[in-house]
């Protein structure tokens, strides 16, 4: 067995310490493969405050969702993708902690729920801004940081924040 001496072993250490952080525990959420925080907001719309995704784009509940589950598959998440994370959710300003959750899909996957409803997006929304989704079909509408479906029209003269 060989020896360090007392100046090697002091460089040894922080080496190690580098080496060891690099294999685990907490990891960095700009690295590839991190787990980042999802974090659901709120925004002022002509609606009044709505519910969020973390880049700012409008969520919708979808009003034939039954028990919390999806009822929302194939052609129906085509236009409505369901708002997806295996991240850890976390409440952004305006957001209860306790209204915030997720439910399993049929493939699998945690679809994000509030207040119990399951959260999409609508494809018809090119911008954060746009809310071109309330009132579709009657069924799908913006949800307020209460946990409440909206269900007015859209103002006239167009759609957004």
């Amino acid at each position: 067995m060989t020896r360090l001496s007392k100046g090697k072993l002091m460089l040894a250490v922080p080496v190690l310490a580098v080496v060891l952080a690099s294999c685990g525990g907490d990891r960095d959420p700009a690295a590839p493969g991190a787990d980042p925080r999802f974090t659901l907001g709120v925004a002022d719309s002509s609606f009044g405050e709505i519910l969020v995704d973390a880049e700012g784009n409008t969520l919708y509940a979808f009003t034939q969702d039954r028990n919390g589950a999806s009822v929302c598959y194939d052609e129906c998440a085509t236009n409505w993708p369901a708002l997806i994370s295996d991240a850890t959710l976390s409440a952004g300003e305006g957001i209860e902690r306790s209204l915030l959750g997720t439910a399993v899909r049929a493939n699998g996957s945690q679809q994000v729920t509030y207040a119990g409803m399951p959260l999409y997006h609508f494809a018809g929304d090119a911008r954060p801004a746009d809310t071109n989704g309330q009132g579709a079909d009657d069924a799908w509408f913006v949800v307020s940081p209460e946990g409440a479906i909206i269900e007015r029209a859209a103002p006239p003269g167009g759609y957004g924040y």
